[in-house]
């Protein structure tokens, strides 16, 4: 399952990210990870999460980082949920069409049983229409 936090910069997508993966945490069985540009987040984050700067790997096109979203699940064979903030930046798709990458997300998902929640600087009504079905929170 993939499901969207979506909204302008500035309107507090990260803040419903953080919420969601500190309470996600308390009745998981297996692994949370929240991806991230930088590790700023760390101490709003449960201890439980494995928070990844994804900066720090050398991931420059929406392939590569599908590369390394199959590399953090093949290496954790009880990862239940990945939390993504800034989604389009992570994925470097900042101003481009994100339905490939956002469909093979869909596709990752549902073959290894990964929930994906993503956090996109877009409004609800701008995203894909692949997409806009899985928006659980418009901002």
């Amino acid at each position: 399952m993939v499901q969207i936090i979506a909204g302008k910069k500035g309107k507090g997508k990260t803040k419903h990210l953080l919420d969601m993966a500190n309470a996600a945490i308390k009745g998981a069985n297996g692994t949370v990870v929240y991806l991230d540009k930088s590790a700023q987040h760390m101490y709003e984050l449960n201890n439980r999460i494995r928070l990844i700067n994804v900066n720090e790997f050398p991931v420059a096109s929406a392939e590569g980082f599908l590369g390394f979203i199959c590399g953090i699940i093949s290496q954790d064979h009880d990862l239940e949920t990945m939390y993504l903030d800034s989604f389009l930046k992570l994925s470097a798709l900042e101003g481009a069409d994100i339905t490939e990458t956002y469909e093979t997300l869909k596709k990752i998902s549902d073959k290894y049983h990964v929930t994906f929640v993503l956090s996109i600087s877009m409004d609800a009504d701008e995203l894909p229409e692949c997409a806009k079905g899985d928006v659980i929170i418009s901002l």
